[in-house]
């Protein structure tokens, strides 16, 4: 590596971030030895040859893979000592700066692949939730000058594998730039608040979190609370959905000031990318050969799962296998009521066609998933008429930053 490219990555590391990173390049060493180890000790069983145990090779051949294991726990180890003792050194050097873009969208990323991970061993790298203002996230016992603010408050909520940063967009050809948060801001006077949250974690888990953190909101929120409203992208439309059902169960005050819901590119009926995955678990554990390699699909976040068939509850996946083949047996669970629901769905083709509806859509989720619609009419979605919008020749990242869009939600959001 050239040593200008390595001050350059420098600059966008945490000092912390190289140990995190050599922990999980240690277990994924760990990993792909088990899944070896697997497909070895299933030929050795098929075949009938000694060496093979319960679950494990044995004899030379497992000690071969033991050792392998011991001294890659060792080398993983001592990597991690090392490091941790030059970070105070790291700490000092004023141009190792955390927190640019560049690494907030790798770590948005590595999030939503495999969070939930992250989360459950505590690893540094693990995305926390927060309310971010002015590019700042918010703390209650803390918070900033907000001479701009008021008590009409907008939340802007990011899909998967992204963060609050991406919701602006320069497009370098027209000079458009489109920010959402901003445009309500300045034509309905909205205060833009953008989260952030880890999104590989269950919906559900998110959508507890999400239900908390708008309580503590209007607790101590320096204005008088009038309004919230949320424009949520992808997943984040199940996410304030999941809130919203969460915040009814426990008595929150926050349900009662949500004014409007804007939905884009939201899979309420799951996306079609997360069943074909879950087509290729079924398929690598149907042989004994397979079944190790098999793991390797499983490596995907419970945030991704929770999109085959859009997971809001717990009771959708609490004490099931969510990498198993099985029907959509989720809780249905309806719009907000008595809030103004709006839907944008989106097709990558000119015209509204059976595989658009279906299938393909925006690339992402499809045109029936997005606005609501199920062959089960009991599990529809109601949007009304009026609060449906669909943009062609429109991706699923398009739906950021469209101006037709963008001016769609401030008709809305001034009509009602």
């Amino acid at each position: 590596m050239r040593k200008s490219t390595f001050k350059t990555l420098l600059r966008h590391l945490h000092p912390s971030d190289l140990r995190s990173v050599a922990h999980l390049a240690t277990q994924a060493t760990l990993n792909v030895t088990s899944i070896v180890e697997g497909v070895h000790q299933s030929v050795l069983s098929t075949l009938g040859l000694p060496g093979a145990g319960p679950g494990k090779t044995g004899g030379l051949t497992g000690l071969v893979y033991r050792s392998v294991h011991e001294v890659t726990h060792l080398v993983g180890k001592g990597i991690e000592q090392g490091l941790q003792k030059l970070e105070h050194l790291l700490d000092v050097d004023q141009k190792i700066r955390p927190g640019t873009p560049q690494r907030e969208a790798v770590l948005a990323a590595l999030n939503g692949v495999m969070g939930d991970y992250l989360f459950e061993t505590h690893s540094v790298l693990a995305t926390t939730m927060t309310l971010r203002y002015q590019g700042q996230a918010l703390n209650w016992s803390a918070l900033p000058a907000m001479p701009q603010a008021n008590g009409k408050i907008l939340v802007l909520i990011h899909g998967l594998c992204m963060n609050d940063f991406q919701w602006r967009s320069s497009e370098p050809d027209t000079g458009h730039d489109t920010d959402y948060g901003m445009l309500l801001a300045e034509k309905c006077g909205y205060t833009p608040l953008y989260l952030r949250y880890n999104t590989g974690l269950h919906v559900s888990q998110n959508g507890d979190n999400l239900a908390e953190l708008l309580e503590q909101l209007i607790k101590h929120w320096p204005f008088q609370v009038s309004e919230i409203s949320v424009v949520a992208h992808s997943m984040g439309g199940l996410l304030i959905r999941s809130a919203y059902y969460v915040a009814q169960k426990k008595g929150f005050q926050w349900p009662k000031y949500l004014k409007h819901c804007v939905f884009l590119g939201t899979p309420h009926h799951g996306a079609p990318l997360e069943r074909v995955g879950n087509w290729i678990d079924v398929l690598l554990s149907s042989t004994p050969y397979s079944a190790p390699i098999g793991k390797l699909a499983q490596l995907r976040s419970a945030g991704i799962t929770d999109l085959r068939y859009g997971f809001l509850v717990d009771e959708d996946w609490y004490g099931r296998d969510r990498f198993l083949g099985q029907p959509d047996q989720r809780l249905h669970v309806p719009l907000p009521e008595s809030v103004a629901c709006y839907t944008v769905a989106a097709t990558m083709g000119e015209k509204r066609s059976v595989l658009g509806e279906r299938l393909t859509g925006d690339g992402l989720v499809p045109i029936r998933s997005a606005l609501g619609e199920h062959d089960e009419p009991e599990r529809c979605l109601h949007f009304a008429p009026e609060n449906i919008f669909i943009v062609y020749q429109v991706n699923h990242m398009q739906l950021l930053n469209d101006p037709a869009v963008a001016d769609k939600i401030v008709t809305w959001f001034r009509g009602n």
